[in-house]
């Protein structure tokens, strides 16, 4: 499933991040500095470019100690509590997440089993009951499975 972000949903992420996106070419920048000076990152947004032979939405994060993408983005979910941004991307009910925070940090959770998602939480590892938590709020603009493909 292809998914471009209009300027709607850039509202919603700056909103969100406290920073105004900034155009560059094909791309959205949105640039978060947080007092903290380790703590500052890069976002930018690809929409519809060219990935292999397909064409999709691209996320790219740059921190000072990582540069960490997420292909073929699906959706965002932005959460006005939590001060962060979910982007995910599903492939044969896997789910991969890059959560980036209002105060400067990020996450990346890859090939999350969708099941547990909804799972009981409390019944989970510790390593997997974050990512199972983190991803969660995405579950409602993930795909039903009868519109998923087999890939």
């Amino acid at each position: 499933m292809s998914f471009k972000f209009t300027k709607e949903n850039l509202s919603e992420i700056s909103l969100v991040l406290g920073v105004e996106p900034k155009i560059l070419g094909n791309n959205i920048r949105f640039e978060v500095n947080h007092h903290d000076s380790s703590r500052k990152l890069t976002l930018e947004i690809y929409s519809e470019i060219p990935i292999g032979t397909m064409l999709g939405t691209l996320v790219t994060v740059y921190t000072a100690n990582s540069h960490l993408q997420l292909h073929f983005v699906t959706g965002f979910v932005v959460s006005e509590m939590c001060e962060e941004v979910t982007f995910v991307a599903e492939s044969n009910r896997k789910v991969s997440g890059l959560i980036i925070e209002k105060l400067g940090g990020c996450s990346l959770f890859c090939n999350v089993d969708r099941e547990v998602l909804s799972g009981d939480f409390s019944q989970m590892a510790p390593e997997v009951m974050l990512s199972s938590i983190a991803l969660s709020l995405t579950e409602h603009i993930l795909q039903s499975p009868s519109e998923q493909k087999e890939e």
